[in-house]
């Protein structure tokens, strides 16, 4: 009998600290807007994967990828709201919120991997101020590949562009859509490829790897190498969920957000060249601009970096005069 009784004293005790244990795992979802087998979502596997094992399972991560929890343009508040606790979005993205988000697509202003970094050093003070003052805390970011124009036609000068059907996702690429006369429609990445096999568009600027993601040849048949910009996606968490873990929690999930930074650069560095390689094999002409298109894509560039610097004000002036100098 005694016996028993202690059998059944440690099976007691074993089911509390089963239960114990579970209620001290930390379970966090983070939304992201691109594809599994995108660079960026293959990091955001990796930062997740991180954290588990520091954190010795304390803190799980659940990766949501290819906007399957939330739209692209939802995910940021989602995060704010405390939908989800962390999300991965397109900086510009939020432009409209504050001309600080669209720092990175200024045309031609950051056009290789060092002149981003750079840029981003001179830009992140202010930005996290902005996403502190909404609830959220940066965690880290990562480029894309530098972004070039998609069409299915010979694009010899910006008037070759007027009339076409100018694929947009933020505010800078919509105003270069009106400003060479096309017409812009407003749509998502993961969107896109439904949009060109109903030729809702038939032009647009991103990156070869968003190209790759949407199968880009099965419509499109240029793609002139702009390198206009190199956009950035951040990832960041809500600041009453970072607060609510432990110290030993916190130091662990901000080490595996620099790593992941680190390694996100470095991936896309590697990649960017295997994108065009991809475009060109599947029978897409990947090509410089020629003088006269790229002439004319510098004035446009020009207007954007004049409308920015207005609307960013002494702000904005003082990020890019940190960044020339």
């Amino acid at each position: 009998m005694i016996l028993l009784r202690s059998f059944a004293f440690a099976a007691a005790t074993a089911a509390v600290m089963t239960v114990q244990s579970a209620s001290a795992q930390t379970k966090w979802n983070l939304p992201a807007a691109y594809p599994p087998d995108n660079p960026h979502s293959e990091n955001l596997a990796l930062f997740a994967k991180d954290v588990a094992a520091a954190t010795d399972n304390k803190l799980q991560i659940t990766v949501h990828s290819g906007a399957s929890l939330f739209k692209a343009p939802e995910i940021k508040r989602a995060v704010q709201t405390g939908q989800a606790q962390l999300g991965e979005v397109l900086l510009s993205l939020h432009e409209n919120e504050d001309p600080m988000y669209g720092v990175d697509v200024i045309p031609f202003l950051a056009t290789s991997y060092p002149e981003s970094m750079k840029l981003w050093q001179a830009s992140k003070p202010a930005i996290e101020k902005k996403l502190a003052s909404q609830g959220l805390m940066l965690l880290f970011a990562v480029p894309w590949a530098p972004q070039g124009i998609y069409a299915k036609k010979d694009l010899n000068a910006v008037d070759d562009m007027k009339g076409l059907k100018w694929r947009a996702y933020n505010v800078g690429t919509a105003r270069i859509g009106e400003l060479v006369g096309a017409q812009v429609v407003t749509v998502q990445a993961a969107e896109l490829p439904q949009a060109l096999a109903t030729g809702v568009v038939n032009s647009f600027v991103t990156s070869a790897a968003t190209g790759y993601d949407s199968k880009a040849w099965e419509s499109m048949t240029h793609f002139y190498d702009t390198q206009a910009w190199i956009p950035k996606n951040v990832t960041f968490v809500n600041k009453a969920a970072f607060d609510s873990l432990d110290k030993p929690t916190q130091e662990a999930l901000l080490k595996a957000a620099a790593t992941a930074e680190s390694r996100g650069w470095k991936m896309w560095q590697d990649k960017s060249g295997w994108y065009l390689d991809q475009l060109k094999s599947h029978g897409m002409k990947v090509m410089p601009p020629g003088d006269t298109l790229q002439t004319g894509l510098k004035k446009v560039g020009e207007q954007l970096t004049a409308d920015w610097l207005k609307k960013a004000g002494p702000d904005g002036e003082a990020v890019i005069a940190a960044y020339k100098k």
